[in-house]
């Protein structure tokens, strides 16, 4: 099991139960996907549609990797629309959400549980005509929406062929269920051993034949130094040497822990949260007095996104976030091709 988190959900008392509500949970996904793989309660809109989505609960990389996605299909000259759940709270915007919105602007966004009902009101809209695909954040369960294309996203760090099934482990779905992708991207590879990523790039080709198998991992790219003077862009060796804390509230946090600690140059401290923590004001209080000798709290781009409505001179230092982007170590090209020849696809004509 991964080293990032315990070996169930479930409170240490109740895991006696991981095993029949598991098995329950299995026939309630297999009766599901023998469902939509029948075609029942699937909905196949004018656009073509890109979907990325993982096997397990939070921390593979779905947001850079949907970054990555509409970056391509921005420059071969498509016109992407993103569609996602969203966890917003009284109104406010998801953290993804506001991510993408701040790193890819002018791309419209849709937030809200009715994916395809969210689609189809932003369709009848001038911006929304001219999208021309869709690509799906966290839709590899969400199988109402036909695709053209799933892109599947595994853990290098999280091996899913030793974990069990929700609530005994942390699967979403079995791993046969990567049969459906057509590409299965092997993430956090900066954070795993070369043979556990070639160990496990193998047991994914034997389950999924005909999926292509890429290996990618998350690079800072540069950072962005918030303090009381504003915001400023810095290179990464700007935290060299530099006493950090390591803030976030996101699925697996380990791989970034390791980044600040590999930018730093020494162990941060770590103030972890669970995924999607609102950072409500008790929490901060708490990250403020561990950062009192910090001279920098480095934080992901998700998390800033409910940071930020902090005072800046409510910190005791300036409170920093990477601009982090998925690298391919393989496979990147044949990606890209798949992901635009997905996007080209012929599909009914739009009503005029």
């Amino acid at each position: 099991m991964s080293e990032s988190q315990p070996p169930s959900p479930l409170p240490r008392a109740l895991r006696f139960l991981g095993t029949p509500l598991a098995a329950g949970y299995s026939r309630i996904i297999g009766s599901r996907n023998a469902a939509f793989d029948a075609g029942r309660g699937v909905v196949e809109i004018d656009r073509p549609v890109i979907s990325v989505g993982n096997l397990s609960v939070g921390g593979t990389g779905k947001t850079p990797m949907v970054a990555w996605v509409v970056r391509a299909l921005l420059e071969a000259g498509h016109h992407p629309a993103i569609a996602m759940r969203g966890y917003s709270k009284g109104g406010a915007a998801s953290d993804e959400a506001e991510e993408y919105q701040t790193s890819l602007a002018g791309v419209p966004v849709i937030a809200q549980p009715d994916r395809l009902a969210g689609l189809l009101s932003l369709f009848a809209t001038e911006t929304g005509e001219a999208c021309d695909c869709v690509v799906l954040d966290d839709g590899f369960q969400h199988r109402r929406l036909a695709r053209q294309l799933d892109i599947a996203l595994v853990d290098a760090t999280r091996n899913p062929f030793g974990d069990r099934l929700l609530p005994s482990g942390w699967l979403r779905e079995p791993v046969s269920s990567l049969r459906r992708a057509g590409v299965v991207v092997l993430t956090h590879a900066e954070s795993a051993a070369a043979s556990d990523v070639n160990g496990l790039k193998g047991d994914v080709a034997e389950i999924a034949p005909d999926a292509l198998v890429a290996v990618a991992r998350h690079v800072w790219k540069g950072l962005v130094v918030a303090g009381r003077d504003g915001q400023q862009e810095e290179n990464v060796t700007w935290l060299r040497g530099k006493r950090v804390v390591a803030a976030c509230g996101i699925g697996n946090p380990i791989p970034f822990v390791r980044a600040v600690a590999d930018a730093a140059g020494n162990p941060p401290k770590e103030f972890v949260r669970p995924d999607h923590d609102p950072f409500l004001p008790r929490t901060l209080e708490q990250l403020v007095r561990m950062a009192n000798d910090a001279d920098a709290i480095v934080v992901t781009g998700k998390d800033w996104s409910k940071l930020k409505r902090i005072r800046p001179d409510a910190w005791p230092c300036p409170v920093v976030r990477a601009r982090m982007e998925m690298s391919f170590d393989s496979g990147g090209e044949l990606v890209k091709r798949a992901v635009l020849e997905a996007a080209g696809a012929a599909l009914p004509a739009r009503e005029q």
